[in-house]
């Protein structure tokens, strides 16, 4: 994977970012607020439980910001190309640079991307041959906190609710 910090001025992948940050914010503040202390402090939840939410929380925002700086496979501007390998490069028509065939341009970024798979606003970033590893393990990490989400608001309207109603 490329070590280099990649940055992308771009408005709308700042929105973007900026809705998942607040969306994270508001689970891991108010989640643990309505459901999760409450339920802890009847002994309806164990501590185990509230810890685990907080790891899936920092695992999911610490991906988040390694996958939206980290490099995406961005060509360098003069490339040194093998002789043998030159078969399998081509010219690029929007920024004249020459690139391996797999490659392609970003018109978000402005430059040309080893094995572009997209660019994702989501992450403000493209997702190419250095970052994807990175772009899945965000997935991942996404989909476990919000199941973890979801499972505890289930728990709450459906299990923990009933049961404070009937000790009434």
């Amino acid at each position: 994977m490329g070590q280099r910090i990649h940055f992308v001025a771009d408005p709308q992948g700042w929105c973007c970012m900026g809705l998942i940050i607040f969306v994270w914010l508001y689970n891991t503040i108010f989640i643990p607020k309505v459901i999760l202390f409450p339920h802890y402090e009847e002994g309806n939840i164990s501590v185990v439980a509230v810890l685990c939410y907080y790891f899936c929380s920092l695992f999911c925002i610490a991906s988040l910001f390694r996958v939206s700086v980290a490099d995406p496979g961005k060509l360098p501007e003069n490339p040194k190309i093998p002789i043998t390998e030159l078969e399998h490069w081509e010219l690029c028509n929007k920024c004249n640079m020459m690139r391996p065939k797999r490659s392609h341009h970003c018109s978000r970024c402005g430059h040309c991307v080893r094995r572009m798979d997209h660019h994702c606003p989501w992450i403000n970033n493209c997702v190419g041959e250095d970052n994807h590893w990175l772009f899945l393990q965000l997935c991942f990490y996404t989909q476990i906190f919000s199941s973890y989400t979801l499972i505890l608001d289930f728990c709450h309207y459906y299990y923990f609710l009933p049961l404070k109603k009937e000790n009434w």
